[in-house]
């Protein structure tokens, strides 16, 4: 199959570089700090987009929907890189942000030969999980032409799903499918065509933004404190303690003895503490608020 690669802006050559191989090591380090500097000025200019995106994200998790990335190689590995992140980070369901990636669980460590040349497997791997109107599917392709994203794509705009992708060259056909296109041009690569570089850098910033403000708009986050992290190990355990302690000013003590009494669930200690009631009657409040703290607090 021919492909013709020359007009995408990621496959270009990088006149800042030319001669990287002739450098010092901390000149060749120098001129690929330079270059990430521009990645995320080039994600500035697509915020609105993001924010589009989130608000879409967070309507779908208040009507029970999920975010589904699909990518290959990189870009499928970076939307399982951030689907994972979100339980330990958020206390979410591990079915509510899934990173689908084209040959499954073994392209993850490597390669899968053609796996992302196959459009019919991207729309497959979404109805093997049951993909529906509800959810909001997110294509990643730093080039925006990956046929297996493309397919997957196409299959969620049939099931009526909102739709966005994550390219990095202009007027692609996966910006052209896209409801919601967020295109950060990041120019030429350093080493010509290794997109895991600027644009996979661009491509993470999106990402994180996407699932972090989605995450505050479900009422996981308040103020800046991630306040329905699970006490998995002692390391969170202790963070634990120490966001209720940060969200209430109550002493360590106090935190301690509330996250007791409501089986270590952050949100409910810090209800507890400060509207100094007991567990039930927290878990009530936050119940009756749909898990928001601040509502929870003005009942």
């Amino acid at each position: 199959m021919k492909i013709d690669l020359t007009k995408l802006v990621t496959e270009s050559r990088n006149v800042a570089s030319g001669k990287i191989d002739t450098l010092s090591t901390l000149d060749m380090l120098t001129v690929i700090n330079n270059e990430d500097k521009s990645v995320a000025f080039a994600v500035e200019k697509t915020l609105p987009e993001i924010a589009k995106l989130v608000d879409a994200v967070a309507v779908a998790f208040s009507q029970g929907g999920r975010l589904i990335y699909s990518g290959a190689g990189t870009s499928g590995r970076l939307g399982i890189l951030d689907a994972s992140e979100c339980p330990p980070t958020f206390g979410s369901d591990p079915s509510t942000v899934v990173g689908l990636i084209a040959g499954g669980k073994p392209a993850i460590l490597k390669a899968v030969e053609n796996a992302e040349d196959n459009a019919l497997l991207g729309a497959k791997d979404l109805q093997d999980i049951s993909f529906n109107k509800n959810d909001v599917l997110v294509g990643i392709a730093a080039s925006g032409r990956t046929p297996y994203v493309i397919g997957a794509m196409q299959y969620a705009l049939t099931q009526g799903a909102t739709v966005g992708c994550i390219s990095c060259n202009p007027s692609s056909l996966m910006t052209e499918l896209a409801q919601i296109a967020i295109t950060p041009v990041v120019g030429a690569e350093v080493v010509t065509g290794s997109s895991r570089m600027k644009a996979g850098t661009a491509q993470k910033l999106v990402l994180n933004m996407l699932t972090t403000g989605a995450m505050i708009k479900a009422g996981k986050v308040f103020g800046n404190l991630m306040v329905d992290v699970e006490a998995t190990n002692a390391k969170l355990v202790q963070r634990q303690k120490n966001i209720v302690v940060q969200a209430t000013e109550c002493t360590l003590e106090i935190a301690e003895k509330a996250l007791t009494a409501c089986d270590f669930h952050c949100k409910t200690a810090i209800v507890m503490v400060l509207l100094n009631i007991d567990a039930t009657a927290a878990k009530q409040k936050l119940s009756t608020a749909g898990g928001f703290i601040r509502s929870a607090l003005k009942e």
